[in-house]
């Protein structure tokens, strides 16, 4: 399910800008609906995560389905009120798809079936390795759909489009659709701490959440690494085209996504068969490392009198690679430090400030180069917090669960609670 669901992400991810753009919109007017997923991301993402945590994992899954339905049906009209609403509803959808799946795994392999820490390392990497598999036969299929039908008005002087750029966000919705009707059948329902959060309701499931990240240095932590490294994944996203674009030769959308979900996956896999080796702050110390490298020469490149479009090209890639070398990693991190009884909730939080980062980038209207700049300085924060993130250690694990699940210690046992004190 989770496949078939992200399929229908990564079937959009290259033709977005480029739909935009064959619709005359202006490259401002399109930051402008990039800004307007990114803040719907950012003003719902704390209740999002809340709603998963109390009403289900599980529907919140088939919820991005039918909000990601909506944002594409919104794609065939260039009317720029109906491409912003659908912006907006892509932006909610985002959140849903970062933070309710990997909940939903999280809850089944730690509370339901308590598989070891171990198992789940290699989940992840298998999860994302797929997931960026998925990506690249996305991306073919896409580019494929979108060079064999005509992009064209349904009748002349009509605002409704369909085939070329549109044909990738119907092949989405195809997606969604079977998704959804997979996950309502298969799916077993899974929450947050049922107890604590039938007695706090949503706002006090927030408050709990915003308290431990105001007080556990990890917490905090961990939000600068997810905020600073995906908030220069998504600067990236809304820069390669026009960064890649040539006149001589149209760039190939689809086939350029497709090596950058190639490299993804190379990173993924990585990331699997070192996981014994190298422990996931160890793995994130190298990509963020690996990444400023590739920005600093994606931007020397950009700023060169004549234009290396492929030493650009090859930083991208390198990035890439660290992307799918990030995912597996941050979430084994995620996994080990946040309780579970607001998993759902603080995701959601750490995308938070990622969401806030990318709506400063674009509204700042800087140019490539110095955004890539930002990107590099952004990683440069994130190789910093991790650094100084403690891992609890395996036999603390627990204890440090407990702990902040049950934070005035009233449930604790007499050597649990000194423990407390030194995990809190």
């Amino acid at each position: 399910m989770w496949s078939i669901c992200v399929a229908a992400d990564w079937l959009q991810g290259p033709y977005v800008y480029a739909l935009y753009s064959a619709y005359g919109f202006s490259s401002h007017e399109i930051a402008e609906l990039f800004v307007a997923g990114f803040g719907a991301s950012l003003a719902f993402g704390c209740v999002v995560g809340s709603v998963a945590d109390q009403f289900g994992r599980k529907k919140m899954c088939m919820a991005y389905c039918a909000f990601y339905i909506i944002s594409c049906c919104t794609k065939h009209c260039k009317l720029y009120p109906v491409l912003m609403f659908g912006r907006i509803t892509g932006g909610i959808a985002t959140s849903m798809l970062f933070s309710g799946f990997e909940c939903w795994l999280v809850s089944e392999h730690c509370s339901r079936h308590k598989f070891s820490d171990g198992l789940l390392s290699y989940m992840f990497g298998l999860m994302f390795t797929l997931m960026y598999f998925v990506a690249i036969v996305s991306g073919l299929v896409a580019q494929y759909v979108a060079d064999t039908f005509p992009f064209a008005p349904v009748s002349e002087g009509s605002s409704f489009y369909v085939g070329g750029y549109c044909g990738p966000f119907d092949l989405a919705i195809v997606c969604l659709v079977i998704g959804m009707g997979l996950i309502a059948t298969l799916w077993t329902e899974n929450y947050g701490s049922r107890e604590s959060v039938d007695s706090a309701g949503l706002l006090g499931n927030m408050k709990d959440a915003a308290t431990l990240l105001a007080t556990d240095k990890n917490m905090l932590l961990l939000a600068l690494i997810v905020s600073c490294f995906e908030g220069s994944m998504f600067a990236f996203v809304f820069n390669w085209t026009p960064a890649l674009d040539s006149k001589e030769v149209p760039p190939p959308h689809g086939v350029i996504f497709a090596l950058f979900m190639m490299a993804c996956t190379c990173g993924a896999s990585m990331a699997t068969m070192v996981g014994d080796s190298l422990k996931a702050k160890t793995r994130l110390m190298i990509a963020f490392g690996v990444g400023i490298g590739s920005f600093m020469v994606a931007a020397i490149a950009a700023s060169s009198q004549g234009y290396h479009l492929a030493a650009c090209f090859t930083a991208f890639l390198v990035f890439e690679f660290c992307c799918g070398f990030y995912f597996p990693s941050v979430g084994v991190l995620k996994s080990d430090i946040v309780p579970e009884h607001i998993r759902g909730t603080m995701y959601n939080i750490y995308r938070l400030p990622l969401n806030a980062v990318v709506i400063c980038l674009l509204l700042s209207n800087i140019s490539m180069i110095k955004c890539f700049g930002l990107c590099a300085f952004l990683l440069t924060i994130a190789l910093a917090s991790v650094v100084g993130i403690n891992v609890p250690a395996k036999a603390a694990k627990a204890t440090r669960r407990m702990a902040l699940s049950d934070p005035v210690g009233i449930n604790l046992p007499g050597k649990a609670k000194q423990e407390v004190a030194k995990q809190v």
